[in-house]
C-alpha cells in the first residue's frame, strides 16, 4: 500500500489536491475493496479522505504529540475504517471513518502522554479529553451565578457531567497536573548537583545486614555438618541420597541398593532425622546459653 506518513508537509499538500468523491463513486470504491480486495480502489478511497484525517489530527496538537505522529495515527485509523466499512448500511464512508480516526489519535495521545499509564477505558478516555473543557465551563457558570466551588464540589460536578466516579476525576487531575521527569535530572541548576535518583532509598541489603547474614549462614552450615557427623555411614548415605540430591532417590531404589525393604529404609531415614534434630537442638542451646 503506497501510503507515506513520514512527511506531514508533502502529505498535506497531496491531500488538499485529492479528488472529492460523490456518494455514488464512494460506494462503488467501497464495494470494489470489500468484495474484490481492489487495492487501487482502497488507495483512491483513502487518499480522498486524508484531508479529513489531517484536519482531525490537527485538533490534537495541543496535547504535545508531534504533528507527523498524529497524522500517521489518523491515517491508520482511516485505513482501519476502510477495512471495516460496510457499504450496505447506507452510511457515508466519511461519517463512519470519523470515529475510527478519532479513536486512533486518542489512543496514541493517551499512550504517549505519560510513562505512567493514563487509562484505557471509554470513561477514562472521555475524562482525559474533556476534563479541562468541562471544568472551565463549570467555573464560568459558577462565576456567573456568583458562586465559589470548592475542589470537592467541582470534582463531583465534573464526575456527574462526564459520567465517571469521582475518584477517577481525582486520579486524572493528578495525572494531568504535571509531566514526567527523569530521575537522572539534577536537583539544582548546579552542574554538580545531586541527581534525584540519588535520593531514592537503597533497598539492597546494607553492609551490617550482609555481614550478619553471612555469619548466620556459615553457622547454620556448620551446625548441619555437625548434625550429619552424628550419623553412621549408612544413615548419611540415605540422607544424602534422599534430601541433598537435585533428583532425590526413592525409598524403593535405595532399598534395592542396600538389600533392605522400603519400610526399613524409611525407618532408618526417620531415625537419622531424629539424631540430627537432637544435634541441632544441642547446638542452639549452647548458643543461647552463651548469649544468655
Amino acid at each position: 500500500m503506497p501510503f507515506d506518513f513520514n512527511s506531514d508537509t508533502s502529505l498535506s499538500r497531496r491531500a488538499m489536491k485529492a479528488e472529492l468523491l460523490d456518494a455514488e463513486t464512494e460506494l462503488r470504491l467501497a464495494y470494489a475493496w470489500r468484495d474484490h480486495r481492489d487495492e487501487a480502489a482502497l488507495h483512491r478511497l483513502i487518499t480522498a479522505y486524508m484531508r479529513l484525517a489531517i484536519s482531525m489530527a490537527a485538533k490534537f496538537r495541543r496535547y504535545g504529540a508531534p504533528m507527523n505522529d498524529l497524522i500517521q495515527e489518523a491515517g491508520l485509523g482511516l485505513m482501519k475504517a476502510a477495512e471495516k466499512f460496510d457499504p450496505d448500511r447506507g452510511v457515508r464512508f466519511s461519517t463512519y471513518a470519523v470515529w475510527w480516526i478519532k479513536a486512533s489519535i486518542q489512543d496514541h495521545v493517551m499512550r504517549n502522554w505519560s510513562m505512567v499509564r493514563t487509562g484505557s477505558t471509554s470513561s477514562q478516555k472521555s475524562l482525559f479529553f474533556n476534563l479541562r473543557r468541562v471544568q472551565a465551563r463549570l467555573e464560568r457558570e459558577a462565576q456567573a451565578e456568583g458562586v465559589t466551588l470548592d475542589r470537592h464540589t467541582m470534582r463531583a460536578r465534573i464526575a456527574t457531567e462526564v459520567g465517571v466516579p469521582i475518584h477517577d476525576v481525582e486520579m486524572m487531575e493528578g495525572r494531568l497536573s504535571g509531566s514526567d521527569f527523569s530521575l537522572n535530572a539534577t536537583q539544582s541548576s548546579d552542574e554538580d548537583g545531586r541527581e534525584w535518583i540519588d535520593a531514592l532509598e537503597d533497598e539492597s541489603a546494607q553492609a551490617d545486614e550482609t555481614v550478619a547474614l553471612r555469619h548466620d549462614n556459615a553457622m547454620l552450615r556448620q551446625w548441619l555438618l555437625n548434625a550429619l557427623g552424628s550419623l553412621n555411614e549408612r544413615e548419611r548415605f540415605i540422607i544424602r541420597e534422599r534430601k541433598l540430591r537435585e533428583d532425590p532417590r526413592t525409598l524403593e531404589s535405595l532399598g534395592n541398593e542396600l538389600s533392605l525393604s522400603k519400610e526399613r529404609v524409611r525407618q532408618l531415614e526417620a531415625a537419622a532425622f531424629a539424631k540430627m534434630r537432637k544435634s541441632l537442638e544441642r547446638e542452639s542451646r549452647e548458643v543461647m546459653d552463651f548469649l544468655g
